[in-house]
Protein backbone atom coordinates (compact mmCIF):
# COMPACT_ATOMS: atom_id res chain seq x y z
CA UNK A 1 0.00 0.00 0.00
CA UNK A 2 1.24 3.49 -0.84
CA UNK A 3 2.40 5.86 1.88
CA UNK A 4 -0.54 7.14 3.88
CA UNK A 5 -1.26 10.81 4.59
CA UNK A 6 -0.37 12.52 7.84
CA UNK A 7 -3.16 12.55 10.40
CA UNK A 8 -3.98 13.81 13.89
CA UNK A 9 -5.77 10.55 14.48
CA UNK A 10 -4.38 7.07 15.09
CA UNK A 11 -3.13 4.83 12.28
CA UNK A 12 -2.33 1.23 13.15
CA UNK A 13 -0.81 -1.11 10.54
CA UNK A 14 -1.75 -4.79 10.18
CA UNK A 15 -4.40 -4.48 12.88
CA UNK A 16 -6.42 -7.58 13.75
CA UNK A 17 -10.14 -6.87 13.56
CA UNK A 18 -11.29 -9.93 15.49
CA UNK A 19 -11.58 -8.11 18.81
CA UNK A 20 -13.52 -5.27 17.16
CA UNK A 21 -16.39 -7.50 15.98
CA UNK A 22 -19.11 -9.04 18.09
CA UNK A 23 -18.38 -12.48 16.64
CA UNK A 24 -14.69 -12.17 17.60
CA UNK A 25 -13.33 -13.55 14.33
CA UNK A 26 -11.37 -12.26 11.37
CA UNK A 27 -7.96 -11.36 10.09
CA UNK A 28 -6.11 -8.05 10.02
CA UNK A 29 -6.77 -4.86 8.11
CA UNK A 30 -3.84 -3.34 6.25
CA UNK A 31 -4.49 -0.23 8.33
CA UNK A 32 -6.95 0.77 11.03
CA UNK A 33 -7.61 4.51 11.03
CA UNK A 34 -9.28 6.26 13.96
CA UNK A 35 -9.75 9.92 12.99
CA UNK A 36 -9.42 12.65 15.58
CA UNK A 37 -12.46 14.53 14.30
CA UNK A 38 -14.44 15.30 11.16
CA UNK A 39 -11.83 17.72 9.77
CA UNK A 40 -9.08 15.17 10.30
CA UNK A 41 -11.13 12.53 8.46
CA UNK A 42 -11.84 14.90 5.57
CA UNK A 43 -8.20 15.92 5.22
CA UNK A 44 -7.05 12.30 5.37
CA UNK A 45 -9.46 11.10 2.69
CA UNK A 46 -8.69 14.06 0.45
CA UNK A 47 -4.99 13.19 0.55
CA UNK A 48 -5.37 9.40 0.37
CA UNK A 49 -4.50 7.79 -2.96
CA UNK A 50 -7.85 7.19 -4.71
CA UNK A 51 -6.69 3.66 -5.55
CA UNK A 52 -6.61 2.71 -1.86
CA UNK A 53 -9.79 1.00 -0.69
CA UNK A 54 -11.49 2.25 2.46
CA UNK A 55 -14.01 0.44 4.66
CA UNK A 56 -16.04 2.34 7.27
CA UNK A 57 -16.62 0.12 10.29
CA UNK A 58 -18.94 0.66 13.23
CA UNK A 59 -18.85 -1.46 16.36
CA UNK A 60 -18.78 -4.71 14.37
CA UNK A 61 -22.23 -5.85 15.46
CA UNK A 62 -23.34 -6.97 12.00
CA UNK A 63 -20.08 -8.11 10.47
CA UNK A 64 -17.98 -11.14 9.61
CA UNK A 65 -14.41 -10.24 8.67
CA UNK A 66 -12.95 -13.17 6.79
CA UNK A 67 -9.85 -14.90 8.15
CA UNK A 68 -7.56 -13.43 5.49
CA UNK A 69 -8.34 -9.91 6.63
CA UNK A 70 -9.07 -6.72 4.70
CA UNK A 71 -6.86 -5.12 2.07
CA UNK A 72 -8.07 -1.64 2.93
CA UNK A 73 -7.89 1.26 5.33
CA UNK A 74 -10.59 0.46 7.86
CA UNK A 75 -12.07 3.66 9.28
CA UNK A 76 -13.48 3.38 12.78
CA UNK A 77 -15.09 6.40 14.37
CA UNK A 78 -14.83 6.88 18.11
CA UNK A 79 -14.93 9.77 20.54
CA UNK A 80 -15.74 12.98 18.75
CA UNK A 81 -18.33 11.15 16.64
CA UNK A 82 -20.67 9.88 19.37
CA UNK A 83 -22.43 13.02 20.54
CA UNK A 84 -26.23 13.12 20.95
CA UNK A 85 -28.26 16.32 21.17
CA UNK A 86 -31.94 17.22 21.06
CA UNK A 87 -33.18 20.25 19.15
CA UNK A 88 -36.95 20.56 19.41
CA UNK A 89 -38.36 17.42 17.82
CA UNK A 90 -35.06 16.57 16.15
CA UNK A 91 -32.37 14.26 17.53
CA UNK A 92 -28.85 14.81 16.18
CA UNK A 93 -26.58 11.81 16.68
CA UNK A 94 -22.98 11.14 15.78
CA UNK A 95 -22.41 8.05 13.67
CA UNK A 96 -20.51 6.34 16.49
CA UNK A 97 -23.33 6.84 19.01
CA UNK A 98 -24.89 3.54 20.02
CA UNK A 99 -28.45 3.01 18.85
CA UNK A 100 -29.55 2.19 22.39
CA UNK A 101 -28.03 5.41 23.76
CA UNK A 102 -29.83 7.47 21.13
CA UNK A 103 -33.16 5.83 22.00
CA UNK A 104 -32.66 6.49 25.71
CA UNK A 105 -31.55 10.11 25.25
CA UNK A 106 -34.52 10.77 22.98
CA UNK A 107 -36.94 9.21 25.48
CA UNK A 108 -35.59 11.40 28.28
CA UNK A 109 -36.49 14.40 26.10
CA UNK A 110 -39.96 13.02 25.37
CA UNK A 111 -39.18 11.89 21.82
CA UNK A 112 -40.01 8.45 20.47
CA UNK A 113 -37.11 6.59 18.91
CA UNK A 114 -37.81 3.56 21.08
CA UNK A 115 -37.41 1.05 18.24
CA UNK A 116 -33.66 1.78 18.27
CA UNK A 117 -33.33 0.53 21.86
CA UNK A 118 -32.96 -3.15 20.99
CA UNK A 119 -31.00 -2.73 17.76
CA UNK A 120 -27.33 -3.63 18.26
CA UNK A 121 -24.68 -1.34 16.86
CA UNK A 122 -24.15 2.33 16.13
CA UNK A 123 -26.07 4.98 14.23
CA UNK A 124 -23.87 4.91 11.14
CA UNK A 125 -24.59 1.23 10.63
CA UNK A 126 -28.26 1.69 11.45
CA UNK A 127 -28.58 4.25 8.67
CA UNK A 128 -26.59 2.21 6.17
CA UNK A 129 -28.73 -0.88 6.82
CA UNK A 130 -32.02 0.99 7.36
CA UNK A 131 -32.25 -0.85 10.67
CA UNK A 132 -35.65 -1.56 12.09
CA UNK A 133 -37.80 -3.68 14.37
CA UNK A 134 -41.35 -3.79 15.72
CA UNK A 135 -42.56 -2.39 12.41
CA UNK A 136 -40.48 0.81 12.57
CA UNK A 137 -37.41 1.64 10.48
CA UNK A 138 -34.74 4.30 10.28
CA UNK A 139 -36.37 5.40 7.02
CA UNK A 140 -39.48 6.43 8.98
CA UNK A 141 -37.63 9.02 11.08
CA UNK A 142 -34.42 9.93 9.27
CA UNK A 143 -34.25 13.50 7.99
CA UNK A 144 -30.68 13.82 6.75
CA UNK A 145 -27.14 12.53 7.14
CA UNK A 146 -23.78 14.23 7.11
CA UNK A 147 -21.04 12.34 5.26
CA UNK A 148 -17.41 12.71 4.34
CA UNK A 149 -16.99 11.56 0.75
CA UNK A 150 -14.12 9.40 -0.48
CA UNK A 151 -12.38 12.49 -1.87
CA UNK A 152 -12.70 14.40 1.41
CA UNK A 153 -15.74 16.62 0.83
CA UNK A 154 -18.23 17.15 3.66
CA UNK A 155 -21.81 16.90 2.42
CA UNK A 156 -25.31 16.79 3.85
CA UNK A 157 -27.63 14.32 2.14
CA UNK A 158 -31.41 14.27 2.51
CA UNK A 159 -32.81 10.90 3.56
CA UNK A 160 -34.77 10.79 0.31
CA UNK A 161 -31.61 10.37 -1.80
CA UNK A 162 -30.43 7.32 0.16
CA UNK A 163 -33.12 5.02 -1.30
CA UNK A 164 -33.68 3.41 2.09
CA UNK A 165 -35.39 0.03 1.88
CA UNK A 166 -35.43 -3.23 3.83
CA UNK A 167 -31.88 -3.63 5.19
CA UNK A 168 -30.42 -1.58 2.32
CA UNK A 169 -29.45 1.95 1.31
CA UNK A 170 -27.55 3.72 -1.42
CA UNK A 171 -24.59 5.84 -0.32
CA UNK A 172 -21.82 7.30 -2.46
CA UNK A 173 -18.99 4.75 -2.79
CA UNK A 174 -16.45 5.20 -0.01
CA UNK A 175 -18.55 7.80 1.85
CA UNK A 176 -18.34 7.77 5.65
CA UNK A 177 -21.45 8.71 7.61
CA UNK A 178 -20.47 11.02 10.45
CA UNK A 179 -23.85 12.26 11.71
CA UNK A 180 -27.58 11.61 11.35
CA UNK A 181 -30.59 13.79 12.11
CA UNK A 182 -33.88 12.19 13.11
CA UNK A 183 -37.32 13.79 13.43
CA UNK A 184 -39.23 11.98 16.17
CA UNK A 185 -42.76 12.02 17.47
CA UNK A 186 -43.52 13.15 20.99
CA UNK A 187 -44.24 10.85 23.91
CA UNK A 188 -44.34 10.78 27.67
CA UNK A 189 -40.82 10.00 28.95
CA UNK A 190 -42.05 7.50 31.54
CA UNK A 191 -44.21 5.70 29.00
CA UNK A 192 -41.36 5.59 26.49
CA UNK A 193 -39.01 4.20 29.14
CA UNK A 194 -41.56 1.53 30.07
CA UNK A 195 -41.96 0.56 26.42
CA UNK A 196 -38.21 0.15 26.02
CA UNK A 197 -38.00 -1.95 29.18
CA UNK A 198 -40.73 -4.20 27.78
CA UNK A 199 -38.88 -4.50 24.46
CA UNK A 200 -35.63 -5.43 26.23
CA UNK A 201 -37.39 -8.10 28.28
CA UNK A 202 -39.03 -9.53 25.15
CA UNK A 203 -35.70 -9.56 23.30
CA UNK A 204 -33.82 -11.22 26.15
CA UNK A 205 -36.51 -13.91 26.42
CA UNK A 206 -36.35 -14.83 22.74
CA UNK A 207 -32.82 -14.06 21.52
CA UNK A 208 -29.37 -15.34 22.59
CA UNK A 209 -28.22 -11.94 23.85
CA UNK A 210 -25.54 -13.48 26.09
CA UNK A 211 -23.89 -15.31 23.17
CA UNK A 212 -21.36 -14.04 20.63
CA UNK A 213 -23.58 -13.26 17.68
CA UNK A 214 -24.11 -10.54 15.08
CA UNK A 215 -27.86 -10.22 15.45
CA UNK A 216 -30.14 -11.63 12.78
CA UNK A 217 -28.17 -13.64 10.24
CA UNK A 218 -30.56 -13.57 7.28
CA UNK A 219 -33.17 -11.12 6.06
CA UNK A 220 -36.77 -12.19 6.39
CA UNK A 221 -37.98 -13.51 3.01
CA UNK A 222 -41.16 -11.49 3.57
CA UNK A 223 -39.09 -8.35 3.08
CA UNK A 224 -39.84 -6.74 6.43
CA UNK A 225 -38.89 -7.03 10.06
CA UNK A 226 -41.08 -8.55 12.75
CA UNK A 227 -43.70 -6.20 14.16
CA UNK A 228 -43.77 -7.83 17.57
CA UNK A 229 -47.57 -7.78 17.55
CA UNK A 230 -49.65 -10.81 18.44
CA UNK A 231 -51.12 -10.96 14.94
CA UNK A 232 -47.72 -11.00 13.22
CA UNK A 233 -47.54 -13.96 10.86
CA UNK A 234 -44.59 -16.34 11.23
CA UNK A 235 -44.75 -17.37 7.58
CA UNK A 236 -41.78 -16.21 5.51
CA UNK A 237 -39.75 -15.40 8.59
CA UNK A 238 -36.11 -16.45 8.35
CA UNK A 239 -36.22 -18.40 11.61
CA UNK A 240 -39.30 -20.33 10.47
CA UNK A 241 -37.85 -21.50 7.15
CA UNK A 242 -34.59 -22.39 8.93
CA UNK A 243 -36.57 -24.47 11.42
CA UNK A 244 -38.51 -26.13 8.61
CA UNK A 245 -35.20 -27.09 7.01
CA UNK A 246 -34.08 -28.75 10.25
CA UNK A 247 -31.19 -26.34 10.84
CA UNK A 248 -31.99 -25.02 14.32
CA UNK A 249 -28.92 -25.83 16.44
CA UNK A 250 -26.83 -26.92 13.42
CA UNK A 251 -23.07 -26.77 14.01
CA UNK A 252 -19.89 -26.49 11.98
CA UNK A 253 -16.63 -26.26 13.88
CA UNK A 254 -17.12 -23.58 16.50
CA UNK A 255 -20.12 -22.05 14.72
CA UNK A 256 -23.73 -22.81 15.57
CA UNK A 257 -27.23 -21.71 14.63
CA UNK A 258 -28.66 -20.81 18.01
CA UNK A 259 -31.03 -23.27 19.63
CA UNK A 260 -32.81 -20.31 21.24
CA UNK A 261 -33.38 -18.43 17.97
CA UNK A 262 -32.48 -20.22 14.78
CA UNK A 263 -31.77 -17.04 12.78
CA UNK A 264 -28.88 -16.18 15.09
CA UNK A 265 -25.46 -17.46 14.03
CA UNK A 266 -23.21 -17.69 17.09
CA UNK A 267 -19.58 -18.28 17.88
CA UNK A 268 -20.07 -21.16 20.31
CA UNK A 269 -16.34 -21.25 21.05
CA UNK A 270 -13.25 -21.16 18.87
CA UNK A 271 -15.08 -20.49 15.61
CA UNK A 272 -13.24 -19.12 12.61
CA UNK A 273 -14.81 -16.73 10.16
CA UNK A 274 -14.85 -19.63 7.69
CA UNK A 275 -16.82 -21.78 10.16
CA UNK A 276 -19.44 -19.06 10.51
CA UNK A 277 -19.76 -18.20 6.84
CA UNK A 278 -19.73 -21.84 5.71
CA UNK A 279 -22.42 -22.77 8.22
CA UNK A 280 -24.50 -19.86 6.98
CA UNK A 281 -24.09 -21.05 3.40
CA UNK A 282 -25.10 -24.58 4.42
CA UNK A 283 -28.25 -23.13 6.02
CA UNK A 284 -29.04 -21.27 2.80
CA UNK A 285 -28.58 -24.49 0.83
CA UNK A 286 -30.83 -26.54 3.12
CA UNK A 287 -33.53 -23.85 3.19
CA UNK A 288 -33.55 -23.72 -0.60
CA UNK A 289 -33.83 -27.50 -0.80
CA UNK A 290 -36.64 -27.47 1.77
CA UNK A 291 -38.72 -24.53 0.60
CA UNK A 292 -37.32 -23.14 -2.65
CA UNK A 293 -36.53 -19.89 -0.80
CA UNK A 294 -33.09 -18.32 -1.20
CA UNK A 295 -32.18 -16.60 2.05
CA UNK A 296 -30.24 -13.36 1.77
CA UNK A 297 -27.51 -12.55 4.26
CA UNK A 298 -28.20 -9.71 6.65
CA UNK A 299 -24.74 -9.97 8.22
CA UNK A 300 -22.12 -8.25 6.08
CA UNK A 301 -19.19 -10.46 5.09
CA UNK A 302 -16.01 -8.67 3.99
CA UNK A 303 -12.36 -9.36 3.38
CA UNK A 304 -10.15 -12.06 1.90
CA UNK A 305 -10.22 -15.80 2.28
CA UNK A 306 -6.92 -17.03 3.76
CA UNK A 307 -4.21 -18.19 1.38
CA UNK A 308 -3.64 -21.95 1.28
Amino acid sequence: MSKLPETRGVLTPDRSLADLTWLRVGGPADWLYQPADEADLADFLAALDPAVAVFPMGVGSNLIVRDGGLRAVVIRLGRGFNGISVEGNRVVAGAAALDAHVAKRAAEAGLDLTFLRTIPGSIGGAVRMNAGCYGSYVADVLEEVRVVTRDGRIETLAASVLDLRYRQSELPAGAVIVQAVFRAGAGDPAALEARMAEQIAKRDASQPTKERSAGSTFRNPAGRSSTGRADDSHELKAWKVIDDAGMRGARLGGAQMSVMHSNFLINAGGATAADLENLGEEVRKKVYQSSGITLEWEIMRVGEFPQD
